[in-house]
Parts: structure tokens; sequence; C-alpha cells
């Protein structure tokens, strides 16, 4: 709810502020008074864009604030919490013009960008300004109506749910088949590569390994020689080195007790003895077990060729490389066996989502269109009332792929002419038409929508006498539960307000400025009298007046 609206040099408006009931406020005055320029100061705040042009001082900034009663209005508490931006109770919208033309916009004093605006204005009024303005041919509206008159909020939550699942199961269902077609056109390399590495079973280290063995096999005969000497110099000569390090330690056995390193000395020269030893049994095993085997070196070479290729042609240096690949190309072949039983599952899955899905779309959609033959009924009713007794809705439902609200989709088609001659709302209808039209289906849907603010601007284009009156009263009974502010030059609608502003211009200061005030019962008396018989109303006028603002 618009509690407040203040607005400072803005075209010819110095500064006024508003104060607006929660109900039906009708806003009158001349032609040229400067009723649309509150709309269009208003317009502001909702995002719109501005120029300098709307400064009446140019060296001051243009400053326009409207402060919202918020209450507990799920969608602007979300739409806070998302932005980041600071909620309560009471909502500021503020927009600045500075004279540079720069233009700035805050949501509770918090610097906020255009779309921001908007994106909250639009939960917050429901401006019925220009046809480009309107939601009516909106076709999320058009749903939307249908749904509250159905009933149909728990149903689709629970749609939404499954179609939620649905679209992400989908997705992954995708994925896979992507990957499959993927693993497909790989598949026969990688299966080629996998063999190839299973015939050459190669184990950790092994090129490595064979890399070595073959050095010693290539040189078996130098390498015998080279033990046999040291194993002779150690233990097969006729004055081996082992026997004489024995003969020493027996030598100076008997001295040991002369001195006391002697005895180390003997220690050292029997661990050399028998270290040596070992050495030398070891040199002689070593020498039994290097043999030239050129079947072996035959076999080692072509196994060495197989993996050199191997590691060449996979860009890799050592054994274990090839194995982490071969490992890798096994998980591949395997994913290959495993991505067609995944499939099966989710495809599976999907059905049963698609199913269960699919039994509430249809109920939705039975709801819909039970509605919209007295849908149709009930608004053409109302455009009678309302001056256009020629026009006519009609309600259009279509089956489609299942989307985020179901099956069906729905247009509402006009025709102004009783032609018969059926078009969409948003091609044929006028300014004039669509605010009637679109205040006669939210009268119908009131209850069941958490309307905005809503804002007509000269609803009453074309109409007078009764229809006027009809139109009044649907505005009446509309703003019973919510705020509805309307410029009208409507005797009939001014009539019906819970709150009377006068729009005017004045001369201040050499200057020609528009103001506005809050009528007192009298005053709106007389406001009413002069918009039925003119400037000087007479006493059957000012009669007819207090009979029209006492109902």
């Amino acid at each position: 709810m618009l509690r407040k609206l203040h607005i400072q040099n803005y075209a010819i408006i110095d500064e006024i502020t508003i104060e607006f009931s929660p109900q039906l406020n009708i806003i009158t005055g001349e032609t040229g008074a400067g009723k649309s320029i509150l709309m269009g100061a208003l317009g502001l705040i909702l995002g719109e864009r501005a120029d300098t042009t709307v400064l009446l001082k140019a060296d001051k900034k243009c400053f326009i604030e409207g402060v919202f009663a918020v209450g507990n209005k799920k969608a602007v508490v979300d739409y806070l919490k998302d932005n980041e931006l600071e909620d309560g109770n009471e909502l500021v919208l503020r927009r600045e013009i500075a004279a540079s033309g720069k233009s700035r916009g805050f949501i509770n004093d918090t610097p906020a960008s255009l779309q921001q605006l908007r994106s909250l204005a639009s939960l917050l009024v429901d401006l019925h300004q220009q046809f480009d303005t309107l939601e009516l041919g909106d076709s999320d509206f058009q749903r939307e109506v249908l749904d509250a008159l159905a009933n149909n909020n728990a149903p689709l939550e629970a749609y939404q749910g499954l179609y939620r699942k649905w679209t992400q199961l989908k997705k992954i269902l995708e994925q896979l088949q992507q990957e499959k077609a993927l693993f497909n056109r790989e598949a026969d390399y990688n299966k080629f590569l996998a063999d190839e590495l299973n015939e050459a079973g190669l184990k950790e280290n092994e090129l490595e390994d064979l890399h070595n063995e073959l050095k010693i096999l290539s040189d078996s005969e130098n390498i015998k020689a080279v033990l046999s000497k040291v194993y002779l110099e150690l233990r097969g000569n006729d004055r081996p080195i082992v026997t004489i390090l024995k003969q020493l330690a027996h030598e100076l056995q008997p001295y040991a007790s002369f001195h006391p390193g002697m005895g180390a000395v003997i220690t050292r020269l029997q661990s050399a003895q028998i270290e040596l030893q070992d050495i030398a049994d070891e040199t002689e095993s070593l020498n039994d077990r290097v043999n030239h085997d050129e079947k072996r070196i035959d076999l080692i070479n072509e196994k060495l060729s197989i993996g050199y290729k191997l590691l060449k042609k996979h860009g890799v240096q050592t054994t274990n490389e090839l194995l982490a690949i071969q490992n890798e190309l096994a998980k591949k072949l395997e994913a290959v066996l495993n991505i067609d039983d995944a499939i099966s599952s989710k495809e599976k899955e999907l059905a049963q989502l698609q199913s269960e899905s699919g039994k509430i779309a249809s109920m939705i959609s039975k709801a819909r269109i039970k509605q919209a033959a007295p849908l149709e009924e009930k608004v053409n009713e109302l455009l009678a009332r309302v001056g256009m007794p020629n026009a006519k809705l009609k309600v259009k439902i279509e089956e489609v792929p299942a989307g985020p609200f179901g099956t069906d989709m729905i247009e509402f088609l006009f025709d102004a002419n009783k032609s018969n001659r059926f078009e969409p709302i948003r091609k044929v209808a006028s300014g004039g038409e669509l605010s009637r039209l679109m205040l006669c289906i939210k009268s119908l849907v009131a209850q069941s929508i958490d309307l905005p603010t809503m804002i007509f601007d000269e609803i009453d284009t074309g109409i007078s006498g009764e229809a006027a009156k009809q139109v009044g009263l649907i505005m009446k009974g509309l703003a019973a539960n919510r705020q509805l502010i309307c410029i009208t030059h409507q005797p009939q609608i001014a009539g019906k307000a819970n709150a009377h502003f006068f729009v005017y211009k004045e001369t201040k200061g050499g200057a020609i400025k528009t103001n506005i005030r809050l009528l007192n019962n009298e005053e709106r008396i007389t406001a009413i009298a002069q918009m039925l018989s003119g400037e000087k109303p007479t006493a059957a006028a000012l009669e007819n007046a207090r009979e029209m603002a006492s109902h």
C-alpha cells in the first residue's frame, strides 16, 4: 500500500506531499491542472527513465519519494532478502535527478538500479496508465487469473516440485547420453590401446629392470672375468688376502697383553678377514649367476622393443606411467559398459516423474477449463455494466508440451465490436478498454490473488452516466480489501471515494505551479457538483452530488 508520496522540484510541482487512504483514493481536477504530472512523478520511483526536462528549477535536484506499507507481503519480503536489501514493515522508494541529469534510485536508503526499482515496484503497484504498461496481455497474468479462480495453488506447487525434479533429471540423462555418444566414438580406439597394453603384460618397473639385466647379459664375459679375479685375489691364490689377514692376526695374538692398543688391532684384522671372506663368497655366487644366455637376450630385446614403442606412442618415460594409462583405459571401457545401465535407470525415473506430473497437470488443466466459461460470462456481464455492451472476452486454452506451469497455453481473446473476430488482447484493445477490462477481471479474482496497489489513470475515458456509476461501484467493492488510486473526470466515480484529492494550479512567486489537497466532506460535494454542472453548481447539482457522496 502506498502510504505517502512526496514530490519536490518536478515539472510544475514545487513541493507537495500526499498521504493516501488504504482504500479508494480519487484524484480530480481541471484538464491541464497536473493530474498526469502526478502519475509521471510516481512512474519515476517505479523505475521509469527520466531527463533534466522534468526539473522545475534547473539548479536544484528533483526528489520523489514513496513510502509503502509492506506488512507481511511474501513476494516483497523475499525480493528484499534475495537482493540483500533492508526489510521491515515500511518500504521507502526514492528517486533523485540532479541538475546535471544524473539519476539515482534508492530502496530503503540503499542505492538501487532502475531494474531493481522496476522489479520491486511491480510487486507494489499496478499502474494502469498506458497500453504498454498493462499486464493484462501477459500470458502469465492470464494463467494466474484462471488458476486463482480454479484454486490451483496447491496442485501447482505439487506439479512444479515434480517438474523441477523432471528437468534436473532430464539434464542428467542428456549428459549421460552425450557421454555415451562420446564413449562410443572413442570406444574402439580405447579398446585397441587397452588390448595393446594388456598384450604387452608389463609389470611394475619391468622395462627398467630388463634394461639393467640386458646390460649385464651383454657384458657377461667381462663381468665374470673381473669377478673371478676378485675371488682369486681374496681366496683362490697361493697367498690369498683372506689367508694373509688370518695369519697376521694369529702372529699378533701372543703380544695382545703387551700394549693396550694391540688387542684392538687384532680385532680389526679379524673383522676385515671375515668381511673379505664374505665378499669373496658373494663374488663367487655372483659369478655363478652371471652367464651369457642368447635366448634370454633375445627375449629381453623383444620385450624392450615393444615397451619402448609403447612409451613413445603414449608420450611417457616409465613403465609405471604406461600402467597408469592402462588402468585409465580399463576404467573408460568399464564406464562404457556401466553407462547403459545408468541411462536405463534414469529413463525409468524420468518416465515415473512424467507420469506423476502428467496426472497433476491434467487435473490442473481440467480445473482451468472448468473456470473458462464462467469467467467469460461474468467478465462480459461486467463489461456491459461499465459501458462496453458490445465487447466480449473469450478464453482460449490449448494443450502444449509440459512446462513449469502445466500443459496449457492460455490466451485471452477480445472482440470490442461484436464482429465475432476475436484477437489477442494486446493486439486489439485500446488503453481505455484495457483499463476497464482489467478492472472487471481483477474484481473477480481479488479475493484469490494478492493484488498490489492498483492505479487507474482516467479509466473513465468514453463512459458516463450509468456506466460510470457501475465503474465506481466495482472500484468501491474492489477497494474494500486493497488500495486503489484513480484519476477520473466522472462524478459518479468520484462519489465513491474514501479519500478525494483535488489537483489545481496556483500562481506563486509569479510562477504557475501545481498543488493538491485532500477535500473535506463539503469540499467533496462542491467538487462533485462542479463536475456535474460547471464552475457554479446549481442547487440541484449540489443535492445530486450530496447523494452521490453519501452512497
